[in-house]
């Protein structure tokens, strides 16, 4: 490349952004046109491909990663250096992607959506499927905010610990043991529901039991916690899932909650991003709005009984 075109970077960055072009175009307020002009510009100056078409949407090229891996954040650290240090929410045609699981979606959702149609009337929020895959997700910007369980070990992703998930026992108010106190055994003996993201049949509780000389019987799995509800509601299953999510659902009526007869650790919940968008104020913006709503709404997250 013989002539550096910065115009060139900052479009490439955005079709990054929003893997693409149409998206892009929007977002840099140019013509969809005038965007694929300069994608065929990079192209011939960088010698790559760049993206390719899968489904509707489009996939970066390996040398695509690469050096957006490189330029990204420089980017972003120029234009906060050039912008404003404020950032005006109500005002933002902003879209957020977040990797959410469907439990987590619906304790903060209702609770951001709130905020937004306060604060920000303009901002989007648009939830990603998460399956544990957050770093892949985050270094591919196929997300800008991780919101649920993630085990960080990437040098160039940040975190930041919101709440625990601490574990309880629910079941239908007509089960047997609804009205008894809930032993190991009894626990053990009971048909189960698990609730897997990734579809394994076994998990944390699974391998606490083992150490207890227990095991138990996994009946049923399903991969989403709001069809979880209706199960439990109408079966003999029973089933450990995490205080928060319980305390989202709207009713308890046909519920019954209990401790679990043995110590499970709870589980750290916290938003991820790549170190590339630290700088945004935007994005900073949303992270706080996050730390919030935690905050003042604490009986939401942590089990006091």
């Amino acid at each position: 490349m013989s002539k550096l075109d910065l115009n060139l970077l900052v479009i490439f960055d955005a079709i990054m952004k929003e893997q693409s072009i149409s998206a892009a175009a929007e977002q840099l307020a140019m013509t969809q046109p005038s965007v694929s002009n300069a994608v065929a510009r990079m192209r011939h100056n960088w010698k790559d491909p760049l993206f390719i078409k899968q489904g509707r949407g489009i996939k970066p090229s390996p040398f695509a990663l690469a050096l957006w891996q490189q330029v990204a954040s420089p980017l972003e650290q120029i234009r906060s250096a050039v912008s404003s240090k404020t950032f005006n929410a109500a005002h933002s045609e902003r879209t957020f992607r977040i990797a959410i699981t469907d439990g987590t979606s619906g304790l903060f959702w209702p609770a951001l959506r709130r905020h937004l149609e306060r604060h920000a009337p303009k901002i989007n929020l648009h939830a990603v499927p998460y399956k544990l895959d957050g770093e892949a997700l985050l270094v591919n910007a196929e997300v800008d905010l991780v919101l649920d369980y993630y085990e960080n070990r990437h040098p160039q992703i940040l975190s930041q610990h919101l709440f625990d998930n601490q574990f309880v026992c629910v079941m239908a108010k007509a089960h047997a043991l609804s009205e008894k106190t809930l032993t190991l055994d009894d626990f053990a003996a009971a048909e189960h529901l698990l609730v897997s993201l990734s579809g394994d049949a076994s998990g944390t509780v699974d391998r606490k039991l083992a150490q207890l000389g227990h095991s138990r019987r996994i009946a049923m799995t399903v991969n989403s916690f709001a069809s979880a509800k209706t199960l439990i509601e109408e079966s003999r299953l029973i089933s450990t899932l995490p205080y928060s999510i319980i305390a989202s659902w709207q009713s308890l009526d046909k519920l019954t909650v209990k401790t679990l007869p043995f110590t499970v650790p709870s589980v750290p919940i916290s938003m991820a991003w790549h170190s590339r968008n630290d700088a945004s104020i935007s994005l900073r913006w949303l992270r706080e709005a996050i730390v919030d709503i935690v905050k003042t709404q604490p009986q939401r997250f942590n089990n006091e009984n």
